[in-house]
């Protein structure tokens, strides 16, 4: 059974989604919340798989819960899926950056919503292709990212190949079948990018190939 915590300051969005991610009996909503504080409190009383988790929100927004989240080492196996609106790009851009699993729309359909569940309490980073593309082209037209390649210095040139293909979102099976190599070598790559420039997870590695330069936010993607 996967554990969730749902957390959105609205009571309508949080009944639809237990409800929603409910439905096939193998996810169970362990607790709500309003806003990130108590939020948290619920997080670290139930210690869930996964924390549904909004942005906007009053006493403590949904940034500052996760990197708090994120930061708890007693807190290590918990895994945040950040829940968003177009119009809230810039945010979810930092919500990676500090360490949530990936981000869904509200728009999601119930059985993407399952699907991505399963997918964050297995450990791997939500990143569909289409929503990334959104929000680093909303981050070009918004602001300018700081490029910082040092981080690059230490990889080798098929390793920056890799990294670039991840940044634009592509999965393991995708990676293979692009650099023409079988998904166990390309789920060593991903290892050893994780170990190289001591990222989190995937999602983490997403965010690097683009504050480093290696891809550029009006690129095409897969």
């Amino acid at each position: 059974m996967i554990r969730i915590v749902l957390v959105d300051d609205q009571e309508l969005v949080r009944t639809g989604l237990r409800t929603l991610a409910e439905r096939d009996g193998d996810i169970e909503a362990v607790a709500e919340a309003d806003n990130g504080r108590t939020g948290l409190d619920a997080v670290r009383r139930h210690k869930p798989d996964v924390v549904l988790m909004d942005i906007r929100m009053p006493v403590m927004d949904g940034l500052e819960a996760t990197s708090k989240i994120i930061a708890d080492e007693s807190l290590a196996g918990v895994r945040v899926l950040i829940l968003t609106t177009f119009d809230e790009d810039e945010n979810v851009f930092e919500a990676i950056r500090i360490g949530a699993a990936g981000y869904l729309l509200k728009d999601i359909s119930p059985t993407e919503l399952r699907h991505a569940i399963r997918v964050v309490a297995e450990g791997e980073s939500l990143l569909s292709p289409s929503i990334t593309r959104k929000v680093m082209q909303s981050m070009a037209s918004g602001a300018v990212l700081k490029v910082d390649d040092r981080p690059l210095q230490n990889l080798t040139d098929r390793e920056r190949e890799v990294l670039a293909q991840i940044g634009r979102g592509l999965s393991n099976d995708e990676l293979a079948q692009k650099l023409f190599i079988s998904p166990a070598t390309a789920r060593t790559y991903v290892s050893r990018l994780l170990a190289k420039l001591h990222a989190r997870d995937r999602a983490q590695l997403v965010v690097l190939a683009y504050e480093t330069g290696l891809v550029s936010p009006g690129s095409a993607m897969g």
